[in-house]
């Protein structure tokens, strides 16, 4: 299994969802970085289930640094992190442990894996997992804003419902991701006030048995230029395979994204010109802070679509991967009718992992304590 990403910082999960415990392992943070456990927490909340519009499972998250910390700093070898879980009812899963229950990795781990996989809520394809994530993810996003970059992402649509895209103005972009990252546990990544229609458009799909999707808007704001590869390392590569690591995101597109393929050029080009304090910017940016693969000094933006939650109460066509047999299933337990909301902050926390790679890589590991020269 291919469960560690990154090259000059490296971040590896482990666990299932039912298991004893899930965690995580980065290695390759340089020492003399501070731990802010307050931050951790703060955004642990952001992923925790908050409402009638997610998840019955909520897990306390109790996260231990065991090692690669010492007297409140990183020490320069592996941080291991372990959370343990706690609120598990397993009993749920054992009466369809051979149906394969539609759009969720049950069939196919069952064939890579010869039927030894944990099956109870997913195992280690389940999107508990991005616990071990966010933890990861938080001591990277503040090793970040002390080189002045931030991350956001917030609900762009879901079920229907739109919020208005981050903006293009460098000023109000700002306030834009301060916004966003000063939202509260349970509240909507939202910039507009539209977070109780999308709640009772959420709760009506619940209502019928079922689930809705969206899409989300990140923004890494105050990359510096040159960062990246051309061709096989891109920027927008590299993200996207992290990305795609989230279960739930089926599409990834940088800047207009699709919309490019139906403009003119004159129109799709971002033209250049040097402002008031001799820096080189773009007047649009409709690539996404990217040209060839490398970071241009304008904002990373990008757009992820995140489908359904798969686990619906409707009746629904499946096999018995065991008996080889036709059967219906009618999945039981807890779950949430949207996940967008959550997802929200583990966008944040693997764009995290992602831009740190590629610092540390640019300038070399020390680059968190000495800053960019």
């Amino acid at each position: 299994m291919k469960n560690t990403f990154g090259q000059a910082i490296s971040v590896t999960i482990f666990g299932e969802s039912h298991g004893e415990c899930i965690g995580a392992v980065i290695d390759g943070i340089c020492g003399g970085i501070e731990i802010d456990y307050g931050f951790i927490d703060e955004q642990l909340k952001k992923r925790r289930p908050s409402s009638g519009a997610e998840t019955a499972r909520v897990e306390a998250d109790n996260y231990k640094i065991v090692s690669g910390v010492f007297e409140g700093k990183t020490t320069g070898t592996p941080i291991a992190i372990i959370i343990p879980n706690e609120n598990k009812h397993s009993k749920d899963y054992s009466k369809i442990k051979s149906i394969a229950r539609p759009s969720h990795a049950d069939y196919t781990a069952n064939c890579k894996y010869g039927g030894y996989q944990d099956y109870r809520g997913g195992g280690h394809f389940s999107g508990r997992i991005t616990v071990a994530l966010v933890c990861a993810g938080a001591i990277l996003i503040k090793a970040l804003k002390g080189l002045n970059i931030e991350i956001a992402t917030h609900i762009l649509t879901c079920a229907g419902v739109e919020d208005r895209p981050f903006s293009q103005n460098e000023g109000e972009l700002l306030s834009d991701i301060l916004k966003i990252q000063n939202k509260k546990n349970g509240e909507f990544f939202l910039l507009n006030d539209v977070e109780t229609e999308m709640y009772n458009k959420i709760m009506e799909a619940k209502s019928d048995g079922d689930s809705v999707g969206g899409k989300t808007e990140t923004v890494i704001y105050g990359m510096p230029c040159g960062v990246g590869e051309p061709w096989f390392d891109s920027v927008e590569g590299l993200l996207s395979h992290a990305l795609f690591s989230i279960g739930g995101i089926k599409g990834v597109e940088f800047g207009k994204g699709f919309d490019l393929a139906d403009m003119r050029g004159s129109l799709a080009n971002d033209e250049l010109y040097i402002d008031n304090d001799g820096k080189v910017k773009t007047k649009t940016n409709n690539n996404g802070g990217i040209n060839g693969g490398i970071t241009n000094g304008m904002p990373i933006t990008f757009s992820c679509a995140v489908k359904p939650t798969p686990s619906i109460s409707k009746k629904q066509e499946s096999i018995d991967f065991e008996r080889l047999e036709n059967t219906e299933i009618k999945i039981e337990g807890r779950h949430d009718p949207a996940i967008i909301r959550r997802a929200c902050v583990v966008i944040d926390s693997v764009s995290a992992i992602v831009a740190c790679d590629l610092l540390a890589q640019r300038y070399g590991q020390e680059v968190f304590r000495k800053g960019i020269n």
